[in-house]
């Protein structure tokens, strides 16, 4: 968990909203890192002062009996011919004062009913589209979504020992091994000299397909990097990112997508995309 991470979490972290594992993370975070502390500790101080019954307004007495009497007066004000109506039923059903009482606030009652839905209907129709269409607009991007799949091989690569199917650091024994095995030739580029040696590559499986996975080295980290065909023929710059404290980079050249992916920082991760990149 660094700190660019926390930035995001931090509300829902005050708010108790996340699980577990992630409250877990963020508070080791936070007795490492004075200023993530003070930043969340400066969110639940505002929250408290916003409970305070200092910021609520309290109406009044004046202004509390105005209301009652308005109410009141709108209810007695009913036609006479619809009094002797009641009265006369009263004879018959009985029950004078509750009849009377009831039959004389029906007019203030449909009047408050047909001025409710002359905004409720509209109230109720943006509630129906917010419904329908807010889950489309906070559903992960599929960068999202690929930034997870391939955070998650990563981190299984290393968990389970099984970090390459060929382990080489030539690369004419890397690149002929995935013959047959893929519909595609990866990129593989011997990067030793530039302090970046290649370990070996396996195949791995991201968006519904086979993809290759080279394995490079920097200083005892280990570096993912997931290659297959591209959508387009477009080229794209390289975009950074960071999932779980593992920092992500990504980029589309010459018809093909690269995603690197490690625990080394940024800056090494860059130079590395970089390399990858030069002819």
């Amino acid at each position: 968990m660094n700190c660019q991470e926390i930035e995001t979490l931090k509300h829902a972290y005050a708010d108790r909203e996340l699980d577990l594992v992630r409250t877990t993370e963020i508070e080791e975070h936070l007795r490492r890192c004075r200023a993530c502390s003070q930043a969340c500790e400066n969110i639940r101080t505002l929250g408290t002062a916003l409970k305070s019954g200092d910021l609520y307004f309290k109406a009044p007495a004046p202004l509390k009996e105005r209301i009652r009497a308005s109410l009141s007066a709108e209810s007695n004000q009913r036609p006479i011919r619809s009094v002797a109506a009641e009265v006369t039923r009263l004879k018959y059903f009985g029950g004078t004062r509750v009849f009377v009482e009831i039959r004389a606030s029906l007019p203030w009652l449909l009047r408050f009913f047909r001025h409710s839905l002359s905004w409720l209907v509209p109230v109720a129709a943006t509630a129906l589209i917010a419904f329908l269409v807010a889950p489309a607009l906070i559903a992960p991007s599929t960068d999202e979504l690929l930034a997870q799949e391939i955070t998650a091989s990563h981190v299984r690569s290393l968990m389970a020992a099984h970090l390459t199917d060929v382990a080489s650091s030539d690369q004419h024994t890397v690149k002929p091994w995935f013959d047959g095995k893929i519909d595609f030739a990866p990129l593989v580029k011997d990067l030793a000299a530039q302090g970046f040696p290649l370990v070996g590559g396996r195949l791995d499986y991201l968006q519904n397909r086979p993809v290759a996975a080279l394995v490079y080295e920097r200083h005892k980290h280990f570096i993912n990097l997931f290659i297959w065909p591209a959508s387009s023929s477009s080229n794209t710059p390289e975009k950074p990112a960071v999932r779980h404290g593992y920092n992500l980079i990504h980029w589309n050249q010459s018809g093909m997508t690269y995603w690197a992916v490690s625990d080394l920082n940024a800056t090494e991760l860059r130079e590395f995309a970089e390399l990858i990149c030069g002819s």
